[in-house]
């Protein structure tokens, strides 16, 4: 007897017939998983495969990373070069030199008219390491531009800062191995499970062979939080406080390693004296957590043999983002757990490459973690380069988050946006609209012709996919790894390493200046440059001298420092190990954190506090996601996460539309009713063109200049039902 339809169809998964495995890095997130692309016997790419071998991912794959192979002739790629019409009206196709001759003389005449600086770039952390030593080069050396900033402001200026300002220089200490030894982890702000599968992955694995206290502070109930043995939901944007207090508890019940606090530290006193202030009894009030589970996780975590911490934009994406990191820095010193087994402060980082433009962008200051300040380094790269050290400025200039305002005042009349999408990922949306349209010439290179900011652009490159050219990136646990050539570059488009020499040549110091033909050569010049010592004579930890193309693909990754003189194929897992810290004393920084509330509150008007993250089917701003099928499929739409108490109170249903209001705009959004976030708070995926941003007020920390996306203020409104889904079925069209 036949139960069901009579003629059933089961599912089939058809078989892909792969004649070769090539291999190469993810692009999407840090993690850094290796992945082979199989290729059929025509070399057309038909599946993607977590490389079984490689230490990060040993052979897994999140969602994105599965259907990664689809990417390759997704709808809306560049297939030419575009410029505008002579009324700027509509695209027009163009060759390659046009494009190119066209862009070089714009360049040429606003600097010639306004200065320098008038003509801004702003790049992205999904570029190979060596296109961005390139660009930074080209930016630096050539066009000579100082306002040169890449979006990895907007996800990891935080980090970079705290970093900076506890030990002197940028760079994870930890790694996942950490995971295997620690008795105790903190998570701040991070939620592994759908930013980071397969880091979360490592975490699980390590909790299943040896169970740990794995605590999450996070003002909403996220997939790591359920999984948590204590969920701290802290109120937005106090997480100094809380750090504070644990530091208040932990000195006060004398739970610090003094032993490492004298040998490797300063500035004790200074922050034992400011946390006197931060009481548990006090600043429960402020940071929304009872003074009882403050003292209780100050000495699980001050006891714990090995204990560590990780965050991701949860901590970063605030106006206390650097504060944040420096005083995640500061528990973790004064409880001794830096550079030691399970012992870490350990950033999450966002994009594939975010840390390969922090490395060798030249973003900041100069390559390798040189600074525009320092004499002693503007005359090396000079002198490397073969240029006038005076070409370079003597300081940073604007920030991406910077750049905008200065469109607005007319300090900056061109822009050059490589490889990111600031009408989705910035914040108040309109307002990055009216500066886009302000422009007397913007340049917009992508892989995707139909990016939203490319609307506004007066030229085109398209260029050419991950997986189309060759070169490295660095992951978060700074392993170094290697993408190969797979295909050919897709139509017309072109490697971003080529369109930066072609640029290159267009200017006089360009012809003055060499640049690699290839992106091995790039990389041997980053290798001799990431040699030798600091000004203050320690040694350079961002040292990948003894690296080559062979050795990353046969290692499937090396952690930096790997020195020249090292053997075998593994690097360093950890840094500050023996407890020297790259800073003039050799010592790390204690830095005491006040704490100021300039957040947007809720109030009468806006009670709603708005929160956002990701979703795990998608990307950024889902310029690739939103194109591939099962990853659209599970997300194809805005929506916002209500609580069911408040949407009651509101008359508002489930899976209807409302209208998000606040200072700066407003958005229709479809509402789920969840408990995950409290009555006050909703959540939405930041990923959806014309959303979250047109809300978001972006204020901006004072040290790294990274927007406050996840506190601000809204109300939510009653919609007409019929005109809402018009409006977002028009959304998902576009």
């Amino acid at each position: 007897m036949l139960f069901g339809r009579k003629n059933r169809k089961p599912i089939v998964i058809p078989s892909k017939r792969v004649a070769e495995w090539k291999y190469t890095t993810c692009n999407y997130c840090s993690t850094g998983c290796s992945i082979e692309i199989g290729l059929d016997e025509q070399k057309k790419i038909v599946t993607t495969r977590g490389h079984a071998g490689a230490d990060v991912n040993r052979g897994k794959l999140c969602i994105k990373g599965i259907l990664e192979h689809e990417l390759f002739e997704s709808p809306g790629r560049g297939t030419e070069p575009l410029i505008r019409d002579k009324h700027f009206e509509s695209f027009e196709p163009t060759s390659w030199d046009h494009a190119l001759d066209t862009t070089a003389n714009k360049i040429k005449e606003i600097q010639a008219k306004y200065g320098r600086d008038a003509f801004a770039i702003v790049s992205s952390g999904q570029l190979l390491t060596e296109e961005f030593y390139t660009l930074g080069k080209l930016a630096r050396g050539v066009i000579g531009t100082n306002n040169y900033d890449g979006n990895t402001t907007l996800c990891m200026a935080s980090a970079v800062s705290g970093y900076k300002r506890s030990f002197g220089a940028d760079g994870p200490p930890g790694c996942y191995d950490d995971f295997e030894h620690t008795h105790c982890l903190m998570a701040f702000g991070s939620n592994l499970p759908e930013q980071h599968p397969i880091i979360y992955w490592r975490l699980k694995e390590a909790l299943e062979k040896r169970h740990f206290p794995l605590i999450v502070v996070d003002p909403r109930v996220t997939m790591l939080a359920q999984f948590a043995d204590i969920h701290l939901p802290i109120t937005p944007g106090t997480d100094c406080v809380l750090i504070n207090a644990m530091l208040h508890v932990i000195i006060k019940e004398g739970l610090q390693d003094r032993a490492y606090i004298e040998a490797h530290t300063q500035g004790f006193d200074d922050v034992a004296s400011l946390v006197r202030d931060y009481s548990p009894e006090t600043a429960q009030h402020i940071c929304g957590i009872d003074e009882d589970t403050i003292r209780n996780v100050a000495r699980i975590y001050a006891k714990a043999p090995a204990a560590m911490s990780i965050w991701t934009m949860g901590i970063n994406q605030s106006t206390h983002g650097s504060d944040g990191v420096a005083n995640i820095n500061n528990l973790n010193m004064i409880t001794g757990n830096i550079g030691k087994p399970g012992g870490s402060s350990l950033s999450i980082t966002g994009q594939c490459n975010a840390m390969g433009t922090r490395e060798w962008s030249s973003c900041s200051g100069l390559p390798g973690y040189r600074y525009l300040e320092n004499e002693e380094d503007r005359n090396e790269i000079a002198d490397f380069w073969g240029i006038d050290p005076e070409f370079f400025p003597k300081k940073r200039g604007l920030a991406e988050t910077d750049i905008f305002p200065a469109i607005e005042t007319g300090e900056i009349k061109g822009l050059w946006i490589v490889a990111t999408n600031p009408m989705t990922s910035m914040p108040n949306t309109a307002r990055i609209r009216k500066a886009l349209e302000k422009l007397d010439f913007l340049v917009i290179q992508d892989v995707y012709e139909d990016v939203e900011t490319n609307q506004y652009s007066h030229v085109y490159f398209p260029a050419s996919v991950w997986a189309e050219k060759e070169g490295t990136h660095t992951n978060t646990e700074r392993r170094v790894n290697l993408i190969s050539n797979v295909l050919p570059p897709y139509k017309n488009s072109k490697p971003d390493f080529w369109i930066f020499n072609q640029l290159a040549k267009r200017f006089d110091n360009g012809q003055m200046i060499h640049f690699p033909e290839t992106s091995e050569g790039a990389f041997e010049e980053m290798k001799y440059l990431s040699k030798g010592q600091l000004s203050h004579g320690a040694p350079r930890n961002l040292d990948i001298s003894g690296m080559s193309y062979d050795k990353l693909k046969a290692a499937k990754g090396i952690q930096w420092p790997f020195r020249e003189s090292d053997e075998g194929l593994k690097g360093s897992p950890r840094l500050y190990s023996d407890g020297v810290f790259p800073t003039q004393s050799a010592k790390a920084n204690l830095i005491p954190i006040y704490f100021y509330n300039n957040n947007e509150q809720p109030c009468d008007e806006y009670p709603f506090w708005l929160n956002s993250g990701r979703v795990v089917e998608h990307f950024h701003t889902r310029t690739r996601t939103g194109k591939i099928g099962n990853c659209n499929k599970f997300s194809p739409t805005a929506y916002m996460e209500m609580n069911p108490d408040a949407a009651k109170a509101l008359g508002v249903k489930h899976q209807s539309y409302v209208r998000l209001t606040s200072r700066r705009g407003d958005a229709v959004v479809m509402v789920q009713l969840t408990q995950r976030v409290p009555r006050n708070m909703v959540f939405i995926p930041f990923h959806y063109h014309d959303c979250v941003n047109r809300l978001t007020l972006g204020l901006l920390d004072p040290y790294s200049r990274q927007p406050a996306f996840k506190q601000c203020s809204t109300r939510i409104e009653a919609i007409d039902q019929v005109e809402a889904a018009r409006i977002n079925a028009e959304r998902r069209a576009f």
